[in-house]
């Protein structure tokens, strides 16, 4: 192999391990069979709901980028019983509607919170959010921590991590707008917005929260910063302090935990469900 070749292979890498840290569960994924197709505010939203007057819990699942509402499949099926339940497939995801709105995490919160109020399901909600899908359930706990109970957060993205769009190298900068869809596109670029928007707002340590993180297969990948991450000390140290009574799990199993350990996620979420609320 050339010199050269070499190289724009290694230029490469970078959305690709992009791809792997903020979710992918496969460039197709089919949504479950019991989801549906509505219109809410003027736009189709493919959502999966399971009502369950005999609970008390309200669970709503967020998926990380490129995901689908079928990765939480054997979760929803074994929870199905105990809780009310609500996942669905974001703007520009599965059968739902492309969007010409923002992709910040604010925008998307309000969209989900209007999803919810058309479904008819009130909160407060146990939010279960899977990488980047973690960070939008992150802002939305600290916007209205009136209207959650509990978060359980799936290897999630944690706010600063992410360096701004216009700061990637420019063939990751490229190779995103090459391989992804518009909706992937400006959910990356609106990723550090979306932290900031997190770290403006106060902190929730009165709220339970389970963090799961998959342990990772190759010890020294963690160090390597392929451009789009920032890995410095002073960032690390910044975000292991941020939930700091937070539980804190870790599994073996590679990013997408709840397809791969079902098991400790759905421990996790009834953890939640069992945590008296404030009071009782």
């Amino acid at each position: 192999m050339s010199p050269k070749t070499n190289t724009g292979r290694k230029n490469v890498l970078p959305i690709f391990f992009l791809l792997g840290c903020l979710s992918i569960s496969g460039w197709v994924a089919a949504a479950p069979a019991t989801a549906s197709v509505d219109t809410i505010a003027g736009r189709q939203i493919e959502s999966l709901t399971i009502r369950n007057p005999d609970a008390n819990a309200s669970i709503v699942f967020e998926n990380g980028l490129r995901a689908t509402v079928d990765g939480w499949d054997k979760v929803i099926e074994s929870l199905a019983p105990d809780a009310s339940i609500f996942a669905y497939n974001r703007p520009g995801y599965g059968n739902s509607q492309e969007t010409g709105a923002a992709r910040d995490g604010g925008t998307i919160v309000e969209e989900l919170r209007q999803t919810l109020k058309h479904k008819g399901l009130a909160p407060p909600y146990i939010l279960v959010g899977h990488s980047l899908g973690g960070l939008y359930m992150q802002l939305f706990a600290k916007r209205y921590p009136q209207e959650v109970s509990g978060l359980v957060l799936v290897d999630p993205l944690l706010p600063g991590v992410v360096k701004k769009s216009d700061e990637f190298p420019f063939w990751t900068r490229g190779a995103k707008r090459l391989f992804f869809s518009s909706t992937v596109n400006k959910e990356i670029d609106a990723i550090h917005q979306t932290s900031e928007q997190v770290l403006s707002l106060a902190p929730i340590d009165d709220k339970p929260i389970v963090m799961l993180i998959n342990k990772p297969k190759d010890a020294t990948a963690v160090g390597v910063d392929f451009g789009a991450f920032n890995k410095d000390r002073k960032t690390r140290e910044f975000v292991s302090g941020l939930y700091p009574k937070a539980k804190r799990i870790i599994v073996d199993s590679d990013h997408q935990v709840q397809r791969q350990n079902p098991a400790e996620v759905i421990d996790a979420i009834r953890k939640i469900i069992a945590t008296p609320a404030p009071g009782e």
